[in-house]
Parts: C-alpha cells; sequence; structure tokens
C-alpha cells in the first residue's frame, strides 16, 4: 500500500473514531429519548421504564417518554426498535420474551443477535403461581391433586412467555391437564381475582399487590431460591420438584450497529437510575432484584438464555402461529 494510500485509510479511521466519540458526547442534547416498551401498561417491563425514565430524565436534561407498543408477544416493539436509527434516541425495552420469540414464533421479525445491541440487563423476578382463594388446594401438590380430578384453567402471560413454559413443564412432569389461557401480561393474574380462570401463573410484580391483599393465594415461585418480596411461599422446587429456576427479566436493548461509547453511556446512565435506594426500594417491593452488568455481560446472558429457551419451547411443542 502506498503511503498516500495509508494516510487515506488512517485519516478515514480518524473521522469514524471522532464521530463515534461525538456521538456519546453529544447524547442526548438533540431531542427527546423514547423508550419503547414491548408490552402494555402494568407489565413487568412497563413499571421498570416508568421507575427509570424519570431519574433518566433528570440526570441527562432531557425528555424521556414511554411509548407502550404491544402486539405479538412483545415483537411489535422489537421491530419497530430495529428499524430506528441507532443514535440513542429510541432504545427497546423488553423482557425475556425477546429471547424465546426466536424460536416460539415462524418469523419473529428480528434476529436477537444480528438486529440488536444489548445494553444493559435489568431487573429479573421469579414467576408466581397463584389460585383464587375459592380454589381449596394449600400448596402445589394439592394443586396438582385437585387438577386431576376437576377441569381447572391457568392464565398466563401469553403463550410462549416463561410464565406459560414454567407452568407447561409441571404439567409434563405431574401429568396434570390443566387448560391454558393466555392473557396480557398485568391482566393474567386478574383473571385468577375475578374467578375467569382457577389459577395464574404471571411474574411477580402485577401479582404481589393482590397476593398481600388476599384477593389472590400464591403456591409457588419458580425461582432457585425463595422471593423476599414473599418469604413464605416456597418455591417449586422445595414442593417435590427439580430443576426450576425460571425467571422473567428486563432488558434494555438499542439498534445495531450503535457506536460502542454510546451504548456504554447508556449502560452506565440506566444502570445509576436503577440503583437509585427509591427505584430500587421500589422495584424490591414487587419483588424484583438487579444487579450492576456491563454490555459484553448482558450479551454473554443473552446467549444463554435463547438456547435454553429455544430447549424449553422444543420440549413443550408450544407456537405462536
Amino acid at each position: 500500500m502506498s503511503p498516500r494510500s495509508l494516510f487515506t485509510c488512517f485519516m478515514l479511521m480518524s473521522t469514524l473514531i471522532a464521530a463515534a466519540s461525538a456521538s456519546a458526547q453529544d447524547w442526548p442534547k438533540q431531542r427527546p429519548i423514547h423508550l419503547v416498551v414491548a408490552f402494555g401498561p402494568g407489565a413487568t417491563t412497563d413499571t421498570v421504564a416508568r421507575l427509570v425514565a424519570p431519574k433518566l430524565q433528570e440526570a441527562l436534561g432531557q425528555s424521556v417518554v414511554v411509548e407502550n407498543k404491544t402486539g405479538a408477544g412483545g415483537n411489535v416493539g422489537a421491530q419497530q426498535v430495529k428499524r430506528a436509527d441507532p443514535d440513542g434516541y429510541t432504545l427497546l425495552v423488553t423482557s425475556v420474551a425477546f429471547a424465546v420469540n426466536p424460536s416460539l414464533y415462524e418469523n419473529a421479525g428480528y434476529d436477537p443477535f444480528k438486529d440488536f445491541a444489548p445494553v444493559i440487563l435489568g431487573p429479573s423476578t421469579p414467576n408466581i403461581i397463584t389460585v383464587n382463594p375459592a380454589v381449596p388446594a394449600k400448596n402445589l401438590k394439592e394443586l396438582i391433586e385437585l387438577a386431576k380430578k376437576d377441569k381447572l384453567s391457568y392464565a398466563s402471560s401469553g403463550i410462549g412467555t416463561t410464565t406459560h413454559l414454567s407452568m407447561e413443564r409441571i404439567k409434563t412432569i405431574t401429568g396434570a391437564d390443566i387448560t391454558h389461557v393466555p392473557y396480557q401480561p398485568a391482566q393474567a393474574v386478574g383473571a385468577a381475582v375475578a374467578g375467569h380462570t382457577q389459577i395464574s401463573s404471571t411474574s411477580m410484580p402485577p401479582a404481589v399487590p393482590h397476593v398481600k391483599a388476599g384477593r389472590v393465594r400464591a403456591l409457588a415461585v419458580t425461582s432457585a431460591k425463595r422471593s423476599p418480596a414473599l418469604p413464605d411461599v416456597p418455591t417449586v422446587n422445595e414442593q417435590g420438584f427439580s430443576g426450576f429456576g425460571d425467571l422473567t427479566w428486563v432488558g434494555v436493548f438499542a439498534p445495531a450497529g450503535m457506536p460502542q461509547d454510546l451504548v456504554n453511556r447508556i449502560d452506565m446512565e440506566v444502570g445509576r437510575a436503577l440503583a437509585a435506594p427509591d427505584v430500587r426500594e421500589r422495584l424490591a417491593g414487587v419483588g424484583l432484584d438487579w444487579k450492576a452488568n456491563t454490555p459484553g455481560e448482558f450479551a454473554a446472558f443473552l446467549r444463554d438464555e435463547v438456547k435454553k429457551w429455544a430447549q424449553a419451547v422444543k420440549d413443550s411443542g408450544a407456537k405462536a402461529d
């Protein structure tokens, strides 16, 4: 390569590096930031986004808009952000469904690795199995015995969600025939409260207030350990099962192609918001737990989750279309 060609390459690289640095320095001065939540109001993802948004707005001096973009189990919101410019002004706030849907749907409309940059892994929560107070079962074993005698149904947060797959795993192990009725995440526990279904399998945040108020009875959580939010509720593993460690998590993603320094900046800002004492207290109160992590750690976690849930979808035979 000639000296002139080398000089041209050097100048081009310098320009690209300078542009990337400028993107992080200038963000978010230009316009409001949009947090596209892939599920409706009241869902765990929505709860987290609405706790983080005002903290970001205060720290950055820029408006932060929470936009619920529902549909197809989170796919509609993901597709919208996939098409956005990778400039930090449009971010996806979604759940573990992001890792499940590429296996669950014939065409989810996105590739979890090629179309997005993982920014930060947000809070996670166990799934929780609750029943209407009229149901006589006081634990999971009694519920399974009842299901083998009577026709029961359960509401989940949607086809292919971890709340659905966790319950299907229990059904497969026990041979119980319990009819699945999918709901939107925020409405699933309400089905058991109203008696439309006898059982609900949901993430903890929508369920905890109803459990504490006595509107539903909690029978089990699907995590490996009990939740501090409801310490008297045993795990599935404690009740004669094994291998359960199912969580619903929230993650923040950016469109692919975002400069790494900008990814790191957003990771830092969202992490600060999640670490705020009042936010941590609110999260803990509904069973959500968060630990600081880097974009690289989130990317590695995501690879494991996609593999894990692909196997779960295959084993359950679940399909969304």
